[in-house]
C-alpha cells in the first residue's frame, strides 16, 4: 500500500477527517510551497501536502528545516472562520503532542512552534497566512515531525538538540499512521477554536515547559529582551515582566527564539 492509501485508511478507521486532496510525492521543495499554490488556486480545506523528504524545508524565519528520510512532512490548507486565528500554532502544537501521547511519548511545548520530548527536538509548527478584505483566507498549516531518524547523518550539534518518536520509544513509528493521528487530533483541536478557544489555551498551558516565573531571554527581531515569563494570554501571545516591572506582551510572529536565561 502506498503512503497515501495508508494514510487514508488509517483515517478512515479514526473516523475522519475526510481529506479532499492528498499529494505525496517522494521528494519536494517544501510541503508548504507547494500547498500555498493549490491555496491561491482555490483548493478546498484540509487539503493536504506530504513528502518523503524536504530539499528545501522551513521553519520560522526562513530557517531551513533539516528533512531527511524517516520524518513526517506534513502541509495543511486551512480556511479558518476564528476570531483568535493566532490560536493555530498552539492548536497544532497541542495536536501533536496528543498524537505523541497515543504512541507512548511524553512531550512538553515551548512557546510559540515547538515540541519536546527529553528535553530536545521532536517536532516544530509552521504557520502562513493569507489575508484579503475580509480578513484571513486561509493558512498553510506545517507540521514537521522526527519519526525514526538516523542521528548518525545530522551535524553534531544537531544530534544533541533533536530527538524522534523512536528514540523516544514510540509504539508505531510509520510516518502514514503518525500522520493520521496528527491530523485526528488537529481536527478536534480545531473545531475547539470555534465553540471553546480557552480550552485550547488550556491544554496548551497544560503541556507548556515549565519555565513560568522564570528568567527568559527573547530574541524580538533584533532587539533581545531578558524578563520574567509570566503567561500565555488567551490569544496565545507572550506576556513578559521586563526589568522595572514593564510588562511586554509578545506576538508569536514578532519573536524569533525563546529560552531560559543564563544563570537564570
Amino acid at each position: 500500500m502506498n503512503p497515501a492509501s495508508a494514510l487514508a485508511a488509517a483515517l478512515a478507521a479514526r473516523g475522519g477527517p475526510l481529506l479532499p486532496g492528498v499529494e505525496w510525492p517522494v521528494s519536494i521543495g517544501s510541503t508548504s510551497d507547494r500547498l500555498k499554490a493549490l491555496a491561491r488556486g482555490g483548493a478546498p480545506e484540509w487539503t493536504v501536502v506530504l513528502a518523503d523528504v524536504q530539499t528545501g524545508g522551513r521553519g520560522r524565519e526562513g530557517r531551513t528545516w533539516v528533512s531527511p528520510p524517516g520524518g513526517l512532512y506534513l502541509s495543511v490548507l486551512l480556511r479558518p472562520r476564528l476570531e483568535k486565528v493566532g490560536l493555530l500554532p498552539l492548536a497544532a502544537g497541542v495536536a501533536v503532542a496528543e498524537a505523541a501521547g497515543e504512541l507512548g511519548v511524553r512531550t512538553e511545548l515551548k512557546w510559540p512552534n515547538d515540541v519536546l520530548a527529553s528535553g530536545r527536538k521532536l517536532a516544530g509548527i509552521l504557520s502562513e497566512a493569507a489575508s484579503g478584505p475580509a480578513g484571513v483566507e486561509w493558512v498553510a498549516l506545517g507540521i514537521g515531525v522526527n519519526v525514526s531518524l538516523d542521528s548518525a547523518g545530522l551535524a553534531p550539534e544537531m544530534q544533541a538538540a533533536v530527538t524522534s518518536l523512536s528514540a523516544e520509544g514510540a509504539a508505531d513509528v510509520a510516518v502514514p499512521a503518525v500522520a493520521a493521528a496528527v491530523l485526528a487530533r488537529l481536527a478536534v483541536c480545531y473545531d475547539a477554536l470555534r465553540s471553546d478557544p480557552r480550552a485550547v489555551v488550556s491544554a496548551w498551558r497544560s503541556r507548556a515547559v515549565p519555565w513560568w516565573g522564570s528568567q527568559v531571554e527573547v530574541r524580538a527581531g533584533r532587539t533581545p529582551l531578558r524578563g520574567r515569563l509570566l503567561e500565555v494570554d488567551e490569544e496565545g501571545a507572550l506576556l513578559l515582566e521586563l526589568t522595572g516591572g514593564v510588562r511586554r506582551r509578545l506576538l508569536s510572529g514578532e519573536v524569533a527564539r525563546v529560552r531560559q536565561a543564563s544563570g537564570a
